[in-house]
């Protein structure tokens, strides 16, 4: 069996007040392969700011300052991450940007955009 090291024994983080996680089958389950740099950063923002139902209700505009994105790369990040069932948006009414994000919980492997791409592009070229 492998010893176990721990370089900083003295050092262990513990959860001491509020606590946030992110679920290992990001990774496991080759959402991390999928995701781009923005989305990465808008989830990261979500999972830290979420309550314990995963719900946070930050502006828009204070996501984007603290993430130092553009309001375009904002929404594209936040509608692969629906897309992805990573996260759930409802605004607060139908002419709002801004409303209750959700963090959903990691059930499936990550979508497979290979198959999505391919039929996109079989179609153009069977239409012309």
């Amino acid at each position: 069996m492998k010893k176990y090291h721990i370089p900083q024994p003295k050092n262990i983080r513990s959860i001491k007040g509020s606590f946030a996680w992110i679920d290992h089958r990001l990774l496991r389950n080759g959402f991390l392969d999928r995701m781009i740099h923005a989305d990465v950063l808008v989830y990261l923002f979500l999972v830290l700011a979420a309550d314990k139902n995963g719900v946070s209700f930050y502006r828009k505009e204070k996501i984007c300052e603290t993430l130092s994105l553009d309001y375009q790369q904002f929404e594209i990040a936040k509608d692969r991450l629906i897309d992805m069932k990573l996260i759930a948006f409802e605004s607060y009414s139908a002419l709002s940007p801004n409303g209750y994000y959700q963090v959903l919980p990691v059930e499936t492997m990550a979508p497979d955009y290979t198959q999505q791409i391919m039929g996109k592009l079989t179609d153009q070229l069977f239409r012309e």
